[in-house]
């Protein structure tokens, strides 16, 4: 049987603990409501995403940036328990670890989330360059919205310099420069993402595929749109139309773009095609919604291929 090739991802990108409250329906303006049960955990859209292209088989390095206080201690022994290396865990001393306040609908499964970003946006353009062998030996650079403006456009360019494949996940949505676009060889926003970058609401394939064009007028070389339920809408050079989604039961989908971006790029790491690589992705984020949590509920490669 062939091996399967091991590519290896860069995520720069946010580490933010989780406090998460479950409850039997969102409250009004002005209400209280009670609550089911609270959790703490590792969470963060970057961290989110490297933990799960790491448990999909890629060889991952985090770039992100954490406190000085006991929320610190969520990321080092989080990393510890994945096997991660923490050479790029930076420590803003005296800083404010990220976290973001929860509440998840239990009987729907759909949240509502605030999100301080803490040491994330202290991340500088230094230490991005001390991580430079690691954009050489890379196959696919990941990054988000999450971490400081200067560490995302330097991974850009650094990924840029040795020719790697460039993924940018747009959230949370926020003004980009226009002459970015040019850079990114995947765009991948989800509906309402890609309604804050195109003014086109998205809600199907045809309105997807004209929110996808806008973005490729833009300069983006390939648009990949997350659809919830629907599934994936894909406007590549090789590939253009919707991967459906797995049907599941959810009782949890916070993370589950985070879960899509990581499979997605642990598969184009490997060498998969855009179309095997976002049936993958898909498979990784239907197996996170039937789990609480975000990244403790990332599923391991083998768990992914059964699905």
């Amino acid at each position: 049987m062939e091996q399967t090739k091991r590519g290896k991802v860069v995520v720069t990108g946010s580490f933010i603990t989780d406090i998460a409250v479950f409850t039997s329906r969102f409250p009004a303006d002005g209400e209280t409501v009670p609550g089911r049960s609270i959790q703490f955990g590792p969470g963060g859209k970057g961290s989110n995403q490297a933990t799960a292209a790491s448990r999909a088989g890629a060889e991952v390095i985090m770039i992100t940036k954490i406190g000085t206080d006991f929320m610190g201690e969520i990321a080092r022994t989080h990393y510890k328990n994945e096997n991660m290396t923490q050479k790029y865990v930076y420590t803003q001393e005296g800083g404010e670890t990220g976290s973001a306040i929860i509440e998840i609908n239990a009987e729907t499964a759909e949240n509502r989330i605030i999100v301080l970003k803490g040491a994330n946006d202290a991340l500088t353009k230094e230490e991005i360059d001390q991580a430079e062998a690691e954009f050489q030996e890379c196959d696919v650079l990941l990054t988000q919205l999450e971490a400081s403006q200067i560490s995302v456009l330097e991974s850009i360019r650094l990924a840029r310099r040795y020719g790697k494949t460039v993924v940018l996940n747009p959230a949370p949505a926020g003004e980009i420069d226009e002459a970015l676009f040019g850079e990114i060889d995947y765009f991948t926003p989800n509906e309402t993402e890609a309604e804050f970058y195109t003014g086109i609401r998205v809600t199907d394939e045809q309105t997807a595929e004209r929110a996808a064009d806008r973005l490729l007028d833009k300069g983006v070389k390939n648009v990949i749109i997350t659809l919830g339920k629907i599934g994936v809408y894909a406007k590549t050079k090789e590939f253009q139309g919707i991967v459906p989604a797995f049907r599941v039961k959810a009782v949890d989908t916070t993370g589950a773009g985070d879960a899509f971006n990581g499979g997605f790029c642990a598969a184009l790491a490997e060498g998969k095609s855009v179309r095997d690589a976002v049936s993958f992705a898909n498979a990784l984020a239907a197996l996170s919604v039937t789990r609480r949590g975000t990244s403790p509920a990332m599923p391991y490669r083998g768990e992914i291929e059964k699905c």
